[in-house]
């Protein structure tokens, strides 16, 4: 249980009480709780309850109780896993597509934090609990592609230091759509929550917008679509996707940021190289990870 004291700005001025709340609070809250929260008068702004469409004003002072989530038994399941590389502190594993990373409502079993957990037998990291065990870094559900594992919390907090000052090497390849004139380009666009569907991302000058920076690479052009490598400089939620949809070049297969070819398959985008200071020997560690099928398919498919 978590006591919240939330003190608006004037960026958030005359903001309808429940979308100031869920912007704030980010992932730990949706829109649809806070207006919960707000209908039983659990949340209050000066001390006193108002209604949903409350507009806020600066220095208004909005409190309410975060109650801790109910944890569920996550159990050890024997699903195979593709190790690109292990020893006693960690292990990448090449996640195939369609494989939930961690446990969240709706995908309690077949997640790669299962398989995990019947590998290593209980031998991972707990700093970021029960639900996200050696997990310091993720990548979506329909990306594969490599992902470093931690087993222990010191060497997770190496990495996730590493992650923070964006000293990891991360390489992915996507097929989008369109043409680029370029050979290779940056994007620098700062990343934050859709205004108006809080399960999709979208380039933002708003304050709550986080820096973003992806660099691309031509690697193969078919017309109508182009191979990319993408090297993220940092890494927000959906960056390389995000990225591209801004400059209406869609990964190929993405439905949730704009593409409609190539239906059933998700996008063709693949974590192809990992590279970082390894925490306890101090070199440098780099893995693959090769083209899978399905990319394979999608580039047979644009070479038609």
């Amino acid at each position: 249980m978590e006591e919240i004291a939330l003190e608006i700005t004037e960026e958030y001025e005359d903001v309808r009480l429940d979308k100031c709340v869920s912007d704030l609070m980010g992932e730990k809250l949706s829109r649809s709780l806070v207006q919960k929260l707000i209908k039983s008068g659990e949340l209050t702004v000066n001390g006193s309850p108002v209604k949903v469409s409350y507009a806020v004003k600066q220095g208004d002072e909005v409190q309410f109780t975060l109650q801790d989530p109910i944890t569920p038994d996550i159990a050890a399941e024997e699903i195979p896993l593709s190790i690109l590389y292990e020893d006693d502190d960690l292990l990448i594993v090449d996640k195939p597509k369609g494989m939930v990373v961690h446990p969240a409502a709706g995908h309690y079993t077949g997640t790669l934090v299962n398989a995990l957990m019947f590998h290593c037998a209980g031998g991972l990291s707990g700093i970021n609990g029960v639900l996200r065990p050696g997990i310091v870094h993720r990548i979506d559900k329909d990306t594969s592609g490599s992902l470093v594992v931690c087993k222990n919390d010191k060497t997770h907090r190496d990495l996730a230091e590493q992650f923070k000052v964006h000293s990891i090497v991360r390489k992915y390849y996507a097929v989008c759509c369109g043409n680029f004139k370029e050979d290779a380009f940056t994007v620098d666009r700062a990343i934050g929550r859709h205004p108006a569907d809080r399960k999709k991302m979208c380039v933002t000058d708003r304050p709550d917008g986080r820096r973003a920076v992806t660099h691309f690479r031509v690697l193969e052009r078919f017309g109508k679509y182009t191979y990319l490598e993408c090297t993220l400089e940092t890494g927000r939620t959906h960056q390389i996707r995000v990225h591209l949809a801004s400059l209406n070049h869609p990964v190929l297969g993405d439905l949730v940021y704009g593409n409609q070819d190539y239906k059933g398959i998700g996008q063709i985008l693949h974590a192809g190289v990992l590279g970082f200071r390894h925490p306890a020997s101090g070199e440098y560690l780099e893995v693959q990870s090769p083209l899978p099928e399905y990319f394979q398919n999608a580039l047979r498919f644009c070479r038609r």
